[in-house]
């Protein structure tokens, strides 16, 4: 079985719920509508970013989650593989979610995951 925290490193565009809760609290209506006003949500958001308390996983975190997927070591994934992984294991992504990822991660020549490839563009520079 996969170690789930390594799962969990590659879920980064999925916040967990009590985060999303916490920052939903901050930013409904008293009376909630469904909808957010921007008014309030760009204070809550721009205080949340500036202050980086929700830092992204280093880049060898998210190599290291990707080796241990990729247990033949050859340096990529199948889609159905990595759709496998994402939807069956941890937390487990939408459908909706699993395409936005897969559009950003495979790649288009070989139509696989090249998870080096993949993992620079996810990789923020503080400099």
């Amino acid at each position: 079985m996969l170690e789930k925290a390594l799962l969990a490193d590659l879920q980064l565009c999925k916040p967990r719920r009590v985060l999303a809760e916490a920052w939903l609290a901050q930013v409904e209506e008293e009376e909630p509508t469904g909808y957010i006003r921007y008014e309030k949500f760009l204070p809550v958001m721009t205080k949340v970013l500036l202050e980086g308390r929700y830092r992204p996983v280093p880049d060898d975190v998210l190599l290291q989650a990707f080796e241990t997927l990729d247990s033949a070591k050859r340096g990529f994934l199948t889609k159905e593989e990595l759709i496998k992984y994402m939807t069956e294991e941890g937390e487990p992504f939408s459908r909706e979610e699993m395409e936005e990822m897969l559009s950003a991660a495979i790649d288009p020549e070989s139509n696989l995951i090249q998870y080096k490839d993949y993992i620079a563009t996810m990789v923020i520079d503080d400099n």
